[in-house]
């Protein structure tokens, strides 16, 4: 069997060219553009490379980012001041609060201090609990380049047994939800899971969100399985998933490649959220 790789590349870069000639219609008729607000507190440089990426994409979709660079030793009131004069301005349509912040920093009461309809991450209460509900508004973007890429490549969920490994607020819990919205029927694995092998011998689809290096192996696995393989961590400088890739070839159905899977969908559903933040805001403007 081959192994066929599910790349997030192309698909990332026609998702941003297509938001691109959205916003490029939007300026035609004589409306702004979007605004996405980015803060970064500290110099964390993983942090900083992020950041980075999302500045390119926004410039690429034609989204005006504003970055806010501070202090690693910002205050909370310092923070909450900032993010209630950008849930204020007109301009801004997206708040993005990068993480993990410095530990003197709480980060649900700062999340919840944005603008539900601005948070484009979809990590405030409101939008993960309308994501519990099965009524999807602003969707994790993780989670949401997940499914863009089960749809893109044809994948589907409902009635198959997949397991989610890792239970984030940020991938796995609303990764899980999404895929119970689908009738997939879902079973999740995290860190005090005992016998891990147990549930991924019966998936069909495994979701895996850890950042542990190569916790995946083929013998944990049936032959035939789908690998969304969303954790990111490092090997001797190399950047390498959570499932071995190299060991997986030619046992597995199919498994997203780190990098160039999910992660360049992350950075395109940001935008796309932004977008969707923004037309909203447009259509009660006018």
């Amino acid at each position: 069997m081959e192994t066929k790789i599910l790349w997030g590349k192309e698909l990332a870069r026609e998702t941003i060219e297509r938001i691109a000639r959205e916003v490029q219609n939007f300026q035609e008729e004589g409306k702004r553009s979007p605004g996405l607000a980015v803060i970064l507190v500290g110099n964390d440089p993983a942090s900083q490379i992020y950041v980075s990426h999302k500045e390119r994409a926004c410039e690429k979709a034609g989204i005006h980012s504003m970055g806010y660079r501070l202090p690693s030793s910002t205050s909370m009131d310092e923070m909450l001041n900032l993010i209630d004069q950008l849930n204020k301005r007109e301009e801004v349509d997206g708040i993005l609060v990068q993480l993990p912040l410095p530990s003197h920093l709480d980060p649900s009461t700062i999340i919840e201090a944005i603008d539900p309809v601005k948070d484009v991450d979809g990590f405030h209460p409101l939008n993960m609990g309308k994501l519990a509900l099965g009524e999807e508004d602003i969707v994790p973007c993780t989670p949401k380049g997940v499914m863009a890429l089960l749809d893109h490549y044809g994948i589907e969920v409902e009635g198959q047994e997949v397991v989610v490994v890792g239970a984030s607020n940020i991938v796995g819990k609303p990764l899980s939800l999404l895929l119970v919205n689908r009738m997939a029927t879902v079973t999740v694995c995290h860190i005090k899971t005992q016998e891990l092998a147990l549930h991924t011998q019966k998936a069909q689809i495994i979701f895996t969100a850890t950042g542990v290096a190569h916790l995946i192996k083929k013998e944990m696995v049936p032959q035939g399985v789908i690998i969304f393989d969303i954790g990111i961590s490092r090997i001797n400088g190399k950047i390498v998933g959570d499932a071995d890739f190299e060991g997986l070839q030619g046992w597995a159905n199919a498994i997203t490649p780190v990098p160039g899977g999910v992660g360049p969908m992350t950075v395109a559903m940001l935008m796309v959220n932004t977008l969707e933040a923004y037309k909203k805001r447009i259509n009660q403007e006018t």
